[in-house]
């Protein structure tokens, strides 16, 4: 459970207003920040943002704890995110199926890093593969791309991503593992082009 959801409540509970405002500001980061993850455009996590917080404001009611209220907070940021990258002019033209993005048989693992020295070349190498792998996440189909950041990134555990999600948690755990290789599988592919270039 996101600890920042459970500062965020007691927060919501208190009779100070300063402390209301500061929840709310708290939970905004949050829903902008799963935004750009899941839309990877600004304006629609601005609007994914604003739209979850005003509902938040009009029917503010009890949670009786703070894994209900990030169930909750997810559940309709994911709604929202989903309708506005539909109506976004940045969405893309077409989404990717998973099986275009499942690994062939034998797909070789990222190699393991081979010092401490870090270079210029790798720097760059290593904000073109935070690039790739921002690209590989938003490739995903919608429903595989949620799971993975609800679980990986937002770090709901299974139960709470199924909530979130209205699935099986079984259904959960196997998206999960369908994202988490198809995102491998980019980052090899990714990886061995750029050893390939680095030993021409």
């Amino acid at each position: 459970m996101n600890t920042r959801v459970e500062e965020a409540l007691k927060g919501l509970r208190s009779a100070k207003p300063h402390d209301v405002e500061r929840a709310l500001e708290t939970l905004q980061k949050i829903v902008y920040g799963f935004g750009m993850k899941v839309c990877g455009v600004r304006e629609d996590a601005e609007d994914t943002a604003q739209e979850t917080l005003l509902r938040l404001a009009r029917q503010l009611k009890e949670f009786p704890d703070a894994r209900a209220l990030a169930v909750w907070l997810y559940k309709v940021a994911k709604s929202q995110c989903l309708m506005s990258r539909r109506k976004s002019k940045f969405a893309p033209a077409q989404m990717l199926s998973l099986d275009a993005l499942m690994p062939n048989e034998g797909t070789a693992a990222a190699p393991a890093t081979k010092s401490w020295e870090i270079t210029p070349e790798e720097i760059v190498l290593n904000k073109e593969l935070r690039r790739k792998l921002e690209d590989a996440v938003l490739a995903l189909p919608p429903h595989y791309r949620m799971v993975l950041i609800l679980r990986d990134m937002e770090q709901l555990d299974t139960r709470e991503v199924a909530e979130v999600m209205g699935i099986s948690e079984q259904t959960a755990k196997m998206r999960l593992h369908r994202a988490r290789v198809s995102i491998r599988n980019t980052l090899a592919g990714y990886i061995q082009s750029a050893q390939r270039q680095e030993h021409a």
